[in-house]
């Protein structure tokens, strides 16, 4: 099953075979922090602080003091109480069959099935209960900015030119590897409010320019969402930053570190920590194909369509006319009209079973039967092309692009009325 909406959840859970605690520890139900009509528990925060902190350690990401590591842990501890109580009032729910899907490609990229996964934490003192239950957390969270975020977010044509021109005009099809630290502003924040973020900045910005580690001050001390991550933003092109990033970014060299920027959402810190890459040309290969499909019905069985299909295979490889035979015997009816014809194919205009059986072909041969969600098959290969898609290529790219920028410059804007908008009494002796 397709993972795209989970970036987050297998950053958090995807390695938490390495990250577990030895023993699982006494549940301390302490309340925290009220959130609204609920609450943060005192367990919970000592569970996230470690596996947090051992992704740290893994990392090499030198540790802040811990005290300030669970000051960052609780907000985000928060924030996910404030989203998951959102998601309740709008009867967001995540099906059983979604939650055991998840659970099984995560297993899958642990090398293991379910049953093993499970054994495997269990063994490491953690409870597949518990497990299961924040996996089911993440992904309504997840359900939920597609909601509220993603599936609002609309790109125009103009706005897919305005990127393709900007992106010529600058020639920079190179990556980009940032790290951030945000020092975070209120909606309609007063000037006082403003002075203060500010001065913090610039403090912050000393100490980074004195020597301190910049990863270890995101963890202490960002307010972004990237904060336990080190602030890393991850490899990007200039079209994927966020907007006030993208200008900086070409002007940075590798390890230097921009001056403080102002946005809606607060003051900005910028890192370069690497750049890579220039400008390729995509080329595919295409594929031009004819097949013959039959499907099983309460006449004729599975068995009994696939030695109908060996037949007419035999009966082509003797000489007899695919064109002909596809015309006579497919059940496709729209290329049964043209002989068979599929025309040229992109990867992946295909379904799976059909390009992997197609793939294995030389121009001319035709495949043994296979099965298909379609029916069943025999594929000739009549011939295959390079083809330069570049242009269609930097097309699609450019849209995803314009979507992932707007997607995240909304949600963050989103999360920080969320925040704002929420009551939070806190708990913690601490914080």
């Amino acid at each position: 099953m397709k993972m795209t909406a989970l970036p987050s959840l297998l950053a958090l859970l995807a390695g938490l075979l390495l990250s577990l605690p030895g023993q699982a520890e006494q549940a301390l139900n302490r309340i925290v922090a009220v959130v609204n009509d609920g609450v943060v528990l005192q367990s919970q925060l000592d569970r996230r602080t470690d596996q947090i902190r051992q992704q740290l350690l893994e990392r090499d990401t030198r540790l802040p003091p811990m005290d300030v590591l669970r000051k960052q842990v609780l907000e985000r501890l928060i924030l996910e109480e404030i989203q998951l109580q959102l998601a309740a009032s709008m009867n967001i729910r995540i099906e059983d069959e979604l939650l055991n899907a998840n659970l099984r490609q995560m297993a899958e990229a642990n090398n293991l099935d379910l049953a093993g996964f499970r054994q495997a934490l269990e063994a490491e003192g953690y409870s597949f209960t518990e497990f299961r239950d924040e996996v089911r957390k993440q992904l309504i969270i997840a359900r939920l900015h597609a909601q509220q975020v993603e599936n609002r977010i609309q790109v125009s044509e103009q706005e897919i030119e305005n990127l393709l021109t900007s992106q010529e005009q600058g020639a920079d099809d190179r990556e980009y590897l940032l790290s951030h630290i945000l020092v975070a502003l209120p909606e309609a924040a007063s000037p006082q409010q403003i002075q203060e973020a500010q001065a913090r900045t610039e403090r912050l910005l000393e100490r980074l320019r004195a020597g301190e580690e910049f990863s270890q001050m995101a963890v202490a001390e960002s307010d972004g969402q990237q904060a336990l991550e080190g602030g890393s933003l991850g490899w990007r092109k200039a079209s994927q930053l966020p907007s006030l990033f993208a200008d900086v970014a070409r002007n940075l060299e590798r390890g230097e570190i921009s001056e403080p920027i102002r946005s809606a959402s607060g003051f900005h810190i910028v890192r370069m920590d690497d750049l890579r890459g220039g400008d390729e040309r995509h080329v595919i290969t295409q594929t031009h194909a004819r097949h013959i499909l039959l499907r099983p019905d309460e006449l004729q069985s599975a068995a009994q369509v696939e030695n109908r299909l060996l037949q007419l295979r035999r009966r082509i490889e003797g000489g007899d006319d695919f064109e002909t035979l596809a015309r006579a015997h497919s059940q496709d009816a729209v290329s049964a009209a043209r002989g068979g014809d599929l025309g040229w194919s992109n990867p992946g205009d295909l379904v799976p079973e059909f390009e992997k059986e197609m793939s294995q072909l030389q121009p001319g041969e035709v495949s043994p039967p296979f099965e298909s969600r379609f029916g069943w098959h025999i594929v000739q290969v009549l011939e295959r092309r390079e083809r330069d898609s570049t242009e269609e290529f930097r097309r699609a790219e450019a849209r995803e692009q314009v979507r992932q920028r707007k997607i995240q410059e909304e949600s963050a804007s989103w999360m920080r009325r969320l925040r704002d908008e929420s009551y939070v009494d806190y708990r913690l002796e601490d914080a």
